[in-house]
């Protein structure tokens, strides 16, 4: 299995500093994370430049392809460059309108003074819905098309972050159970990523929603060290757990068979 079994979400990271290698792009690194951890399978992140064209290709793409949940960051500011929320209303199909709630969260935050760039963080998607911005001045954009559920979120960090916690995460948990996770870490010395390949491979047929994915923290042909990371996945939490503790066990008797030194870090007891 390589990822979990539970409904598809893409993640859309837009900006030319992404791209060209200025910013490291830790936001998709966390969200991939909570998204995770909340029983979501994230199949992609697509990262664009601020282009109308390729953030509204990005938008479609996750749609066409049969994402549940986007999460995108970035674009959301007053400047020419911000883009995201029209890109998305172009691949809708729809205009932009301002949206009075919208203006009146950035009212709050300039204390009236308002200006067109600022008014324009106000302007949504037909039918979109503001998200509050607790920490910064732009609000975020929730809005439902052709059975997603997307969310607009800022790039900054804090933002994205405060703004997922408080408002974001709360509406995936109200939208229904999904896949429990469990996981365990092994720390494996004097065993080759090569040779613990094939007992990797036994492992995963030990269940349909189990996944193994090695680390390599040493050298190949020197002193090698792994880091092996187990997930599980099902509905039922304590079958997770279970199954995360079998392979794990598994690994940890084959591997020290094989010569290597292997400690759990953590998890699947």
């Amino acid at each position: 299995m390589g990822l979990p079994p539970g409904p598809k979400a893409y993640l859309v990271s837009v900006g030319n500093e992404l791209l060209i290698g200025r910013v490291v792009n830790t936001n998709a690194a966390w969200l991939g994370r909570r998204l995770t951890d909340l029983g979501y399978r994230v199949e992609a992140c697509l990262v664009v430049a601020d282009s109308l064209d390729l953030i509204a290709w990005a938008f479609a793409t996750a749609v066409e392809r049969g994402a549940r949940v986007v999460v995108s960051t970035g674009g959301l500011g007053p400047t020419f460059d911000d883009m995201t929320v029209e890109g998305l209303a172009r691949a809708m199909g729809v205009e932009l309108v301002l949206d009075e709630q919208a203006l009146e969260m950035v009212r709050e935050k300039y204390r009236g003074e308002l200006t067109e760039s600022r008014v324009k963080m106000a302007k949504l998607p037909k039918g979109a819905r503001p998200i509050p911005n607790p920490v910064g001045t732009a609000p975020g954009v929730e809005v439902e098309w052709r059975g997603a559920l997307i969310f607009l979120l800022p790039g900054v960090p804090a933002e994205m972050e405060a703004m997922f916690e408080s408002y974001v995460e709360p509406k995936l948990k109200s939208l229904g159970p999904l896949p429990c996770k469990a996981e365990a870490t092994l720390r494996v010395s004097g065993v080759p990523e090569s040779v613990a390949a094939p007992v990797i491979r036994r492992a995963l047929e030990l269940g349909e929603s189990v996944y193994v994915k090695s680390h390599p923290k040493g050298a190949e042909l020197g002193v090698p060290v792994l880091e092996l990371h187990v997930t599980a996945y099902d509905r039922d939490c304590r079958a997770a757990e279970e199954l995360v503790g079998r392979v794990a066990s598994f690994l940890e008797r084959e591997l020290a068979a094989l010569g290597g030194r292997v400690q759990r870090l953590g998890g699947g007891s």
